[in-house]
């Protein structure tokens, strides 16, 4: 069967392989379409330190299960639409002791740490496999991204009370709009990306602020009537927004961090004891973030199509990422759709 494998940096090419054969408590899934993330795209950049390679990329899919082990519990069943949860966890960890297998000490990531999914079929564990035959398999593919920006929101207890500050408009971070908003908050968006500040808008988003253009301190001050965000989930990664979050917090305020900073941050620590902050990580997502973006999406509310920016071939994968590499903040996201 054909896979695509990053065999280095800034290479991606199409191999063949055996198909896989199905193990006991396994399912068997035919591949539509999967996503590239912001991992994938610096793994093929180089710049990712969990990566090895060569590494077949992959872990946002959309499938249709194509067989099922005889052992395998009779809702999963040939046919069905199915995405994946892509994490592993040992089970044994203080993470998963303590119920947040999401956060697993020794979790492999399937393309990063393992690969992925990007070939006709792949085998898994029958309890790593979510289906619902009203979402598309397409939309499927949708289902990983969006479960983390949900996953955020949840870490920080979002209610409907509270002002949320979403910093970074990307697939993530309009998940956690799309999350908070669905519980009755103000929602603001902070992106430097008016198409992506339109669309956060449009899926909930309260107001909305451009930085290529003003002053986020300044504008969340008027915004919450000078009391600062209530909450804010930073879905970026960079130095500049990770202090930002904790400049604009309220007192006694909630930041949550999804984005992964590449280098030492330094802070005026004197915010975290003053305003008595609480600061959280937010890493991967729970089965009931997945099961809540699914239930979302089945409302068909959201604009799918203007989260997808483009559907590729695997001969075009090279392409597709050199492209985002070089356009980086104009991309949602990118999907290889698989052909048999």
């Amino acid at each position: 069967m054909k896979t695509l494998q990053i065999t280095g940096k800034g290479t991606i090419r199409l191999i063949e392989v055996p198909k896989p054969e199905l193990s006991e408590g396994e399912v068997m899934l035919k591949i539509g379409y999967v996503g590239f993330c912001g991992s994938d795209l610096n793994t093929f950049r180089g710049a990712n330190p969990l990566a090895r390679y060569p590494i077949i990329p992959g872990h946002e899919i959309g499938a249709v299960i194509e067989a099922v082990a005889a052992d395998v519990p009779p809702h999963l069943r040939p046919g069905m639409h199915a995405t994946v949860n892509p994490y592993s966890s040992c089970g044994e960890c203080p993470a998963c002791l303590n119920d947040r297998p999401n956060a697993c000490e020794f979790n492999r990531t399937l393309g990063v740490q393992r690969n992925g999914a990007m070939a006709e079929y792949i085998t898994l564990p029958w309890e790593k496999v979510l289906t619902d035959n009203r979402l598309s398999v397409r939309d499927m593919a949708l289902v990983e991204p969006m479960s983390v920006g949900f996953h955020a929101v949840n870490r920080a207890g979002v209610k409907d009370s509270d002002s949320v500050m979403v910093i970074g408009c990307g697939m993530i971070g309009l998940g956690a709009i799309i999350c908070a908003a669905n519980r009755g908050a103000r929602v603001i968006a902070v992106d430097l990306d008016d198409q992506k500040l339109s669309l956060a808008a449009e899926l909930g988003a309260d107001d909305t602020i451009d930085t290529s253009k003003e002053d986020v301190e300044k504008r969340i001050s008027e915004i919450t009537a000078q009391r600062g965000a209530d909450v804010v989930i930073e879905a970026v990664g960079r130095p500049e927004t990770y202090r930002t979050a904790i400049a604009v917090a309220a007192f006694t305020g909630r930041v949550v961090y999804i984005g992964y900073a590449k280098e030492e941050i330094a802070f005026d620590t004197q915010y975290f004891v003053k305003k008595e902050l609480d600061i959280r990580g937010s890493r991967n997502a729970l089965p009931s973030d997945f099961r809540a973006v699914i239930a979302y999406l089945r409302e068909g509310r959201s604009p799918v199509e203007r989260l997808i920016s483009g559907i590729f071939a695997p001969e075009e994968a090279q392409a597709a990422l050199e492209h985002w590499a070089s356009n980086p903040g104009k991309v949602f996201r990118y999907l290889i759709g698989i052909e048999s």
